[in-house]
């Protein structure tokens, strides 16, 4: 039989971060919006109903939410990265994508966003 592939999405995790360049990013925290999408290997999972055997997306995202809430960021290139390295971090994972949006970081836009995106090597 076929491996089952999970895909477990994070959806609009709203966090307040510093974050930017400016003077006044600098000085106030602005929001993020964080959305993750993690692919792992499901066949331990499918076949019992034991945590252990599952990628826990509470553990996971804990960890973002402290990263994110207890530190600084000039770019949203380095916050993305190291979002992408806790969503990438468990042996079981395949793929792992992290777009972060900061919403009004332009005039006339919405918001901007980055994502990254991580893909075992095959050995």
């Amino acid at each position: 039989m076929k491996p089952e592939i999970a895909v477990i999405r994070i959806k609009n995790l709203r966090l307040r971060t510093y974050i930017g360049i400016k003077e006044d990013e600098i000085q106030n925290k602005q929001d993020v919006i964080i959305n993750t999408e993690i692919h792992y290997c499901a066949d331990k999972a499918r076949n019992s109903d034991n945590m252990d055997d599952a990628l826990n997306y509470r553990t996971i995202t804990k960890k973002i939410i402290a990263l994110v809430e207890n530190n600084r960021f000039s770019l949203l290139e380095n916050l993305t990265s190291q979002v992408l390295v806790i969503a990438s971090a468990h042996a079981w994972v395949d793929f792992a994508k992290v777009e972060i949006d900061k919403p009004h970081a332009l005039r006339f836009a919405d918001s901007v966003s980055l994502e990254l995106r991580y893909q075992k090597q095959e050995i």
